[in-house]
């Protein structure tokens, strides 16, 4: 019993945050009239808000290090703006404009990762500097307006589907086909996880628990797989969103500059005495941001169909929610990426619902504010009942 009550104390807030989902969707599903969560809504919902997951995703190590970045919407727009400049003005190959978007990014990363892990310039007014430039930026490049249309190839980003090679008739086979696979492969993972906690004598999940959070997965995945099997297919953002959740989820949980993120956030002037190149994470940290924030607007452009100056707008203020929702503290240390997948949901649904039931625009800036507020509200006060 008190492993158990060890276990629940210890996952509150991620058990917490997957009850609050569960009761966000039962709530829009009862004002929407049951809108909410059919097919083509439940697809729409991962499609309008796959790039803040991918902001969110880069956003996580930044907070995590004790940092903010202001900057990522104005990134988005104006890598946006570059390939669109590419693609439409000087019609330049796909792959092409691809590698050079990326690179702007990663260059960007590292133009803010400079000033403020080697000249020691605080993120907030280097980020800051960096949104009020590259918004300028993007105006100046696109000269005031939007640049349009995409071709075929780079639209298919946020707006094609993985063909049926199942060729069902009413549902899509192969999306069934790859829930299963994803499902079977995250329950190999988590048994192989609990070997190896065992073998090295840590404390575990109770066995019934255990099987119980996997089940509860397991059919989250299938539930999902069979919206997508019941309108188009598996989008191509969804397989790229699932490759970065994925590969970031490895990066911070199983590797050595995983491990050096969190302990920057949970003690910097520790971490540098125990021979951690601070600096180096991160720079390595705003680059990587950088360059995620090129993926989103290379996403964004691909939806919109065009370059555009007011692209991005607010873009941040939604990836640092979903973080901090998503459990990730303010001070740095702690947040997952299942959590900033967790805060992005629960901030997608509330902005796909409130907009089908006809919640005007500034209410809902207005809602997301006071979210964030009790987000980090709780933080302090679970902060401070540890003490």
């Amino acid at each position: 019993m008190k492993t158990e009550s060890k276990v629940f104390k210890g996952n509150m807030q991620q058990y917490g945050m997957i009850m609050a989902l569960g009761a966000i969707i039962l709530l829009f599903q009862i004002l929407t009239g049951g809108v909410l969560l059919r097919p083509l809504n439940v697809t729409n919902i991962v499609l309008q808000n796959g790039y803040i997951l991918i902001l969110a995703i880069g956003m996580l190590p930044v907070i995590i290090t004790g940092r903010i970045d202001l900057s990522v919407g104005s990134i988005v727009a104006f890598t946006g703006a570059i390939a669109a400049i590419m693609i439409v003005n000087l019609q330049a190959p796909f792959i092409v404009t691809l590698i050079v978007v990326l690179l702007i990014g990663a260059l960007i990363g590292a133009w803010q990762g400079f000033w403020t892990a080697y000249v020691g310039i605080p993120a907030f007014i280097t980020t800051l500097a960096g949104m009020l430039i590259f918004r300028g930026l993007t105006i100046a490049v696109l000269s005031g307006r939007s640049i349009g249309p995409f071709t075929s190839t780079f639209r298919a980003i946020s707006t094609n589907f993985i063909p049926d090679f199942f060729k069902g008739s009413s549902l899509n086979i192969t999306a069934l086909v790859f829930g299963v696979v994803m499902g079977v492969c995250f329950v190999l993972v988590k048994l192989n996880s609990r070997a190896k906690t065992k073998k090295y004598g840590f404390s575990q999940t109770p066995t019934w628990l255990f099987i119980v959070q996997l089940s509860f997965i397991f059919a989250g995945i299938m539930i999902i797989a069979y919206f997508f099997a019941a309108y188009n297919g598996i989008p191509y953002l969804f397989v790229l969103l699932v490759l970065l959740i994925i590969i970031y989820a490895f990066v911070t949980s199983n590797t050595v500059i995983g491990r050096r993120i969190y302990a920057i956030g949970g003690n910097e002037p520790a971490s540098r005495l125990s021979g951690i190149n601070t600096k180096a994470i991160i720079f390595i940290t705003n680059v990587n941001m950088g360059l995620l924030a090129a993926v989103a607007g290379i996403v964004f452009a691909a939806r919109l169909n065009a370059g555009t100056p007011k692209a991005g707008n607010s873009f941040e203020l939604d990836a640092i929610a979903a973080c901090f929702i998503g459990g990730a503290s303010v001070t740095g240390g702690t947040g997952t990426i299942g959590g900033a997948l967790l805060g992005t949901l629960i901030m997608g649904v509330m902005n796909n619902g409130m907009s089908i039931i006809g919640v005007s625009v500034d209410i809902q800036q207005a809602i997301k504010g006071l979210v964030i507020l009790f987000a980090v509200a709780i933080d302090f006060v679970m902060k401070s009942r540890r003490k």
